[in-house]
């Protein structure tokens, strides 16, 4: 089944001016205690009531949803019904909002609850306006499309968090990277790798097209195409070893498979896919797909043949406190062993943070609306000599006197905003420094901070992407609070950076909201604690 088959996907709004650099063309115990059962068990008050699951009204309602998009309707409508709520705010990123208007009605309909629908933008979970929701009447919040980022025991009013779990062609994700990826590390090294583009920032195309299975018009790999007499596709000629011919003994391809959190799901039954052996194709005995297995003949299905059958050495990494496999435009694991990191997505955002936290890593995306499956490059030496030139710049204005004072921008958008995380960059300045000047602002633009001439640099605390990918459009220096941490000398930097004769070393960090992230200047920063 096609994922976006009766579907609206809303038109993408246009690239605003300046764009943004670097980017390639693309069981728990049911208790404690002697008398607890190791069963697994829900609790009896999240169990949803049979009369709202088979509520044929309310079914039918839920049928104008996509049917492959998860809205969680009934547990809401349970949530608000048990919780005697009578307003209710709904929050979802604009990818989204075409629904919202569909799910407040049915809301309203089944609970008889008043629906809010927020409407400000919303860029990830750090925006959720549980804030404003309450300021507004609230008593609950749902917020679509985003993991549980800011814990439900700290925002200011009931929350729920609903994933929008999307469902997608699972057999044709697997089946894409079975027919691209050799499973043996020696031929993947070969094939795959060996394909990359002379110049950087060009997108690799490396896979069917998912309407015809036509191959598009330009594929840079070193791969011929047979096909038969229809002119169907009929299997890739990687002109090496076949898939019969791998040995017991081969190296396995290691991957690791990350996604936002809409399609983890997909990631897990991928995973459990290419962990196994595929069964061995018949020999065949004539030209009409047939083949013969301990003597019965079997039908060979043409999109069975040129797939490697072999195991797969697969990870699900994860950054806690995400899920496994998540990962975030500013949150992303480090990979260690992995010949090549799969993205399931549209969009490159997030994939990106994976892509800057691992730079040698060779990234893939396959994208479950297109059915696209393509590898992914990024400017990595221009996007860290663009920061690191920053970096330089604000400490030029930290140690000259008259140079003007700092500012320290404290986003206002929903929960981005961090008090920690300003206070911990108040503190790191120097002894004797101005004192940094408060801002508070819900959205960063040039124009904006050009109104503030006498300012020599910005640390802005609200998402570390806008200074990566949208630093070098101000006229000053805009610092993520990590990238002040250098200029400041609390910690050393990424290679290519240097700070009064200290170089830098590693690779640009992507752990703004990880648990383990490398210092105070990060949300949910947890110091190691001694052993």
């Amino acid at each position: 089944m096609d994922p976006t088959e009766g579907v609206e996907t809303p038109a993408k709004p246009l690239l605003s001016k300046p764009r943004r650099r670097f980017v390639g063309t693309s069981t728990s115990k049911a208790g404690s205690g002697a008398g607890s059962s190791k069963t697994p068990v829900r609790r009896v008050a999240n169990l949803i009531p049979d009369d709202i699951l088979h509520d044929p009204e309310l079914n039918a309602a839920i049928a104008a949803l996509p049917g492959n998009y998860n809205f969680e309707i009934h547990k809401t409508i349970h949530h608000i019904r048990r919780d005697g709520v009578q307003t209710v705010a709904l929050q979802m990123p604009e990818g989204l909002m075409v629904y919202g208007c569909a799910i407040a009605d049915i809301i309203e309909r089944f609970t008889g609850a008043l629906p809010l629908l927020l409407a400000d933008v919303t860029y990830g979970a750090c925006c959720i306006d549980d804030y404003t929701a309450r300021e507004m009447g609230a008593e609950m919040i749902v917020h679509y499309g985003h993991s549980c980022l800011i814990p439900v025991s700290q925002t200011s009013l009931k929350t729920l968090y609903v994933f929008v779990e999307i469902v997608i062609d699972t057999p044709h994700l697997a089946l894409s990277v079975r027919r691209n990826f050799p499973s043996t590390r020696s031929a993947f090294q070969r094939v795959v790798l060996g394909a990359g583009p002379s110049a950087p920032g060009a997108k690799i195309p490396i896979s069917l097209d998912a309407e015809d299975e036509v191959l598009r018009d330009t594929v840079a790999t070193p791969t011929s195409v047979t096909r038969d007499a229809t002119g169907d596709v009929g299997h890739t000629d990687i002109g090496l070893e076949t898939t019969t011919g791998e040995t017991q003994g081969s190296v396995p391809t290691r991957l690791a498979l990350v996604s936002t959190i809409q399609f983890v799901a997909a990631v897990q039954s991928l995973r459990e896919d290419l962990s196994s052996e595929l069964a061995p194709l018949p020999k065949e005995e004539d030209g009409e797909g047939e083949g013969e297995v301990d003597g019965a003949v079997r039908k060979v299905d043409r999109r069975d043949v040129g797939v490697w059958r072999g195991k797969y050495e697969v990870t699900v990494p994860q950054s806690r406190p995400l899920s496994p496999g998540e990962v975030l435009g500013c949150t992303a694991p480090k990979l260690k062993d992995v010949d090549a990191l799969i993205y399931v997505g549209d969009g490159r955002f997030h994939l990106e943070s994976i892509m800057i936290a691992n730079p040698s890593v060779p990234a893939f995306r396959y994208d479950p609306y297109s059915k696209k499956f393509t590898r992914e490059l990024y400017e990595h030496e221009e996007m860290r000599g663009v920061r690191a030139d920053a970096v330089r710049k604000a400490r030029k204005t930290l140690v000259e006197s008259g140079s003007g004072s700092w500012a320290v921008v404290l986003g206002t958008l929903g929960r981005q905003g961090s008090l920690a995380v300003l206070k911990t960059i108040q503190s790191s300045l120097p002894p004797g420094s101005e004192p940094p000047l408060l801002l508070l602002l819900s959205e960063l633009s040039p124009a904006k901070l050009a109104l503030l001439p006498q300012l020599s640099t910005f640390v802005q605390t609200s998402c570390p992407r806008l200074s990566i990918d949208w630093g070098y459009a101000f006229d000053r220096p805009l610092l993520s609070p990590y990238e002040a941490s250098v200029v400041v000398g609390r910690v050393k930097g990424w290679a290519g950076v240097e700070v009064e004769g200290i170089k830098g070393e590693g690779d640009y960090p992507m752990d703004f909201y990880a648990d383990a992230s490398l210092g105070p200047w990060t949300p949910r920063h947890r110091p190691v604690r001694a052993a």
